[in-house]
């Protein structure tokens, strides 16, 4: 990993695993004394099956108990299921990406909503929260927040966490994320080495300020969050940038094929964006959990290649021969 790297590594990760590792009432002091308003952002399709519980926790925890949310909000997008029902009865506001500025019309993809979700709602501050998050995922609004709430240099904020992944009733702890250990990391690691550092750039958890996140632009494919990590590093800079250690994070796991749509997807906003002077970096750093936290390991993927046999003078003196 570059010294940039590993420094914003261990100077902007933070932790919060659970409750325990934070204070929501000194949030609430930092919240007030600097005049924010939340808002927190679902966007779903389909998710009836997990979107209720996790709007009745959030609004419990963090609307009526410890008021650091001031909007819930569901950004339901063509949902054929009782998707929106069940999120308005758990308590969020629901909007319909579809009704929001309609003179722009309406596009597929979870980036069409989060995009859409600023012109929706108020806050200063913002939080995305995948729909089909599973488990007690509580801590994870106060754990985004944290950084925005008390360091002013800090714009944007990307959850980290264990990815396990379930496949037909088996469990592999750390199995999970595999469009970003396949393709995204070693893209990002290649093209944008200062980024090594990030453990989950894809996670769809993360928080910003709304002066920041409309300032660019967003992708309205699975590649949004790769997108948001690269222009807003463009943007503010790497000292802009941190990172929340989640925990473990737990969902419904993709298919292959789905998989397959999501990293050409990845892909092509990567490639969008990346200049054709960029030489790559030759490095690929990832990431284990050691119990305590994330630990990176760095290797060579530097392409190391032999040139043309015909154009090596021994092999064509022997050819002549």
């Amino acid at each position: 990993m570059r010294p940039d790297a590993r420094a914003w590594f261990e100077e902007r990760t933070s932790t919060a695993t659970s409750l325990a590792d934070l204070d929501p009432a000194a949030l609430l002091r930092a919240k007030r004394r600097g005049g924010h308003r939340v808002s927190v952002v679902l966007p779903a399709r389909n998710e009836e099956a997990t979107v209720g519980r996790l709007v009745a926790d959030l609004r419990e925890h963090w609307v009526r108990r410890v008021p650091l949310v001031d909007e819930l909000v569901v950004m339901d997008s063509d949902s054929t299921d009782a998707t929106a029902a069940v999120a308005r009865a758990a308590g969020a506001d629901v909007v319909a990406t579809a009704d929001v500025l309609p003179a722009h019309g309406s596009r597929p993809g979870k980036g069409e909503a989060l995009w859409k979700s600023l012109a929706a709602t108020s806050g200063d501050l913002v939080v995305f929260l995948d729909a089909d998050l599973l488990g007690d995922v509580t801590h994870y609004v106060p754990g985004l927040l944290g950084p925005l709430l008390t360091d002013p240099q800090v714009r944007y904020v990307k959850g980290c966490y264990t990815r396990p992944l379930e496949v037909d009733g088996a469990v592999v702890p750390a199995g999970g994320g595999r469009v970003t250990e396949l393709t995204a990391r070693p893209l990002l690691n290649a093209l944008w080495p200062e980024l090594a550092g990030f453990v989950q750039p894809l996670g769809g958890e993360y928080a910003g300020r709304r002066d920041a996140l409309e300032r660019v632009p967003f992708v309205a494919s699975y590649g949004v969050e790769v997108g948001l990590l690269v222009d807003l590093l463009r943007a503010g800079g790497l000292s802009s940038l941190a990172q929340v250690d989640l925990g473990t994070r737990r969902h419904t796991s993709q298919g292959v094929e789905a998989l397959g749509e999501m990293a050409g997807q990845v892909v092509a906003t990567v490639l969008s964006r990346a200049a054709c002077s960029r030489e790559p970096s030759g490095r690929l750093t990832q990431f284990r959990h050691d119990g305590v936290g994330f630990v990176p390991r760095s290797s060579d993927v530097a392409v190391d290649e032999r040139p043309p046999m015909a154009t090596v003078p021994e092999y064509r003196a022997r050819l002549a021969g």
